[in-house]
């Protein structure tokens, strides 16, 4: 289910995802998992976790397209991270800095230029690993980005917005399974793209004993949680609430380009 298809039928590209936004009242709008992991901590430390988690993929992206090998570029993204955490860079993070997503970006540039590999590239097997190597190189062989026709900038922010829609479909997913309707979930999220061949409202309202009319209006309710949720996911990761609306567009429009 390509996730561009998922995000354009879920948000109505463009403005109707920003449209509903002042319906709701939603999560906090700053960077929350930067400013939990602040200080050492157990909730620090999940939220330093969470933040490796995702970010690595589209930080290891920029690596690779930069010119480096999969072992080098796997190294330097450790290394990055492993020097955030030493550091403890975030300490000293404020909300000033705008957008997580670019502060983080900036830094890894930083870090790249400044780092003499003999001495900054982590050697394999050593210091804390926060993302399993086997689980990074099972996404690279899965990759089907056409990298050729993308700068490092690009795949960088291509894997964020991708990576954020996962997240944002992974918590509409357990939601629907704490609440028993597991089974609703996974016959809705078809609708959530335009792949041919998908099942008709009228087959999938048969399949799980609805009326058809009952199936769309539980459509509704799944699309309206899932707006909801990407501009949680996306309110974690700006300075103030008037960025979020300008990010979901620029989240948008990565998707789309």
């Amino acid at each position: 289910m390509p996730a561009d298809e998922q995000v354009t039928s879920a948000t109505g590209v463009g403005s109707a995802a920003a449209g509903e936004s002042g319906a709701v009242a939603f999560a906090t709008t700053h960077w929350s998992v930067v400013l939990t992991a602040q200080g050492e901590s157990p909730a620090a430390d999940e939220a330093l976790e969470k933040l490796c988690r995702t970010y690595w993929w589209p930080l290891y992206g920029f690596v690779r397209r930069s010119g480096y090998k999969p072992e080098e570029a796997q190294d330097l993204t450790q290394g990055f991270f492993a020097l955030l955490l030493e550091r403890r860079d975030l300490d000293v993070v404020r909300r000033e800095k705008g957008r997580l997503r670019s502060y983080l970006l900036v830094s890894l540039k930083n870090f790249l230029a400044k780092a003499r590999r003999r001495e900054l590239t982590m050697k394999r097997g050593e210091g804390r690993a926060l993302v399993p190597l086997d689980e990074l190189l099972a996404r690279e062989h899965a990759d089907l980005e056409p990298a050729d026709n993308l700068t490092p900038d690009r795949i960088y922010e291509r894997r964020w917005a991708l990576t954020l829609l996962e997240q944002v479909l992974a918590r509409l997913e357990n939601e629907y399974k704490s609440a028993g309707n597991a089974r609703l979930f996974d016959c809705l999220k078809e609708f959530l793209s335009d792949e041919p061949g998908r099942r008709s409202q009228a087959e999938m309202a048969a399949e799980l004993g609805m009326t058809e009319n009952a199936l769309k209006q539980a459509f509704h309710r799944l699309r309206q949680r899932y707006r909801q949720l990407l501009h949680d996911e996306i309110a974690q990761t700006v300075a103030v609430p008037g960025d979020v609306e300008d990010e979901l567009r620029h989240f948008i429009s990565v998707l789309q380009a």
